[in-house]
């Protein structure tokens, strides 16, 4: 069964494009891990908001892609770089 995540982030403005390329990072990571579908970054149209949408041909291929990450050591902490937390939806292909 194919899983998602949709991941809204909200980078204080002077911290926006270092966001983004932290973003991106993880996306390319995700997308190296066996059963990821796509990763992509996105912008709101309004530029508040930093989008990660992440898609996975299982359960299994979603947790070993976000183990992968971690193992990687990147950047995916929270912290006052974000003006407020986010918003993080898991999604279930019916």
């Amino acid at each position: 069964m194919k899983v998602g995540m949709v991941a809204h982030h909200y980078p204080h403005a002077a911290h926006r494009e270092e966001f983004v390329a932290r973003v991106h990072r993880v996306a390319e990571e995700f997308r190296r891990s066996p059963g990821c579908l796509s990763a992509d970054c996105w912008l709101a149209p309004d530029g508040d908001a930093v989008v990660s949408v992440v898609q996975w041909e299982s359960e299994d291929a979603q947790a070993a892609s976000l183990a992968a990450v971690q193992a990687a050591g990147l950047d995916t902490g929270y912290d006052e770089r974000e003006a407020r937390p986010r918003e993080v939806v898991r999604l279930v292909a019916p």
